[in-house]
């Protein structure tokens, strides 16, 4: 019998258990990213074969793709237990002593959001990633005492959003490390339709389509839009999710033709209209839009820049053509753009 479980706390509320039910529950039932999951399935095949644990290993991408849900199947896979923490959970080596010391052989230990570990935080880590061993201070001072514990042969299994934020070290200790992309709307309409008989939405194929067209390539945001679109069939169309009843609520939620929400919108008008196309660097355009540097670069951006309403350039952002184009504005006659 396999001893995968899922280390949490709280007692599960009905959302929380509904949540769960979205989830894949095997590797193979994982939609999309096919690249990834089969690389990912030959190395936990290989790992089972010689009855070692799976190299430490690194999920990094956007967020609302699926770094979590890919870690919480790697252990069902393993037949193995997965312990999780966060980045900024851990503020001393203390934190981590008792969950290594408790794990058994070939466990995992999940860290989100590992970019933002504190140093002294990677300095424990990296003997108990190589050697499996970890020093224990037993007090402090001049003549504090350190002892060199052993631990349990395990995998460490971090995500990421920031990749070039992780240290040189510790990037280098990750035996496997693989990039979640945006999905295609044909991998995203597959997920809401699951989601949907999930929920026991009644969901057209039309309707499905065009909220997989409008969910930015990202299946968190692909299942926040069917529940909001699902209250509103609800309400106003019998419960039944029509391609005429999605576009109706998704306009009532500011979610455009494009999938630009209202800060999406926000972010590109601001070049336009204030900073005349730009080139205007993050902060300055954060300052303007009342929004954090860090959410701009990691949630906005990346959608922005791949398909085509936004250019990262040597002297900052540029709105493109497209993007005048799709706003209703007239473009300038040139854009001449240094890029990176």
């Amino acid at each position: 019998m396999s001893r995968a479980k899922i280390t949490t706390p709280e007692i599960l509320t009905e959302e929380s258990v509904v949540e769960l039910k979205l989830r894949p529950q095997r590797l193979a039932e994982f939609i999309g990213q096919a690249k990834l999951k089969e690389s990912l399935d030959i190395a936990i095949q290989a790992a089972l074969g010689r009855r070692e644990p799976l190299d430490h290993t690194l999920f990094h991408g956007p967020p609302g793709l699926g770094k979590t849900t890919l870690a919480e199947l790697v252990a069902r896979e393993l037949g193995v237990n997965i312990h999780t923490t966060s980045g900024p959970a851990l503020e001393k080596p203390a934190d981590l002593v008792g969950t290594l010391t408790n794990l058994r052989a070939g466990d995992i230990l999940f860290i989100d959001e590992i970019h933002r570990l504190r140093p002294i935080i990677e300095e424990f880590l990296y003997p108990a990633m190589e050697d499996f061993k970890i020093d224990i201070r037993l007090s402090d001072g001049p003549h504090a005492q350190t002892v060199t514990m052993t631990i349990e042969k395990f995998t460490l299994v971090g995500a990421t959003t920031r990749f070039g934020l992780l240290t040189p070290p510790m990037r280098a200790r990750f035996g496997l490390a693989m990039r979640l992309d945006f999905y295609p709307a044909a991998d995203l309409e597959e997920i809401v339709k699951r989601t949907a008989a999930v929920l026991q939405v009644e969901l057209h194929d039309d309707g499905a389509e065009e909220l997989a067209r409008r969910s930015r390539g990202t299946p968190r945001i692909a299942n926040r839009l069917l529940r909001r679109v699902r209250d509103y069939a609800q309400v106003r169309a019998g419960g039944i999710i029509t391609h005429a009843v999605a576009k109706e609520a998704l306009a009532m939620l500011d979610v455009d033709d494009f999938g630009l929400d209202d800060m999406d919108a926000r972010i590109v008008k601001t070049i336009i209209e204030k900073f005349d196309g730009g080139p205007v660097g993050v902060a300055s355009l954060a300052a303007a839009i009342g929004e954090d540097a860090g959410t701009i670069e990691e949630v906005y951006e990346p959608f922005l820049v791949q398909n085509g309403l936004l250019q990262r350039t040597s002297r900052g952002r540029v709105a493109t053509s497209q993007a005048y184009r799709h706003f209703g504005y007239k473009a300038p006659p040139s854009q001449q753009v240094d890029l990176l």
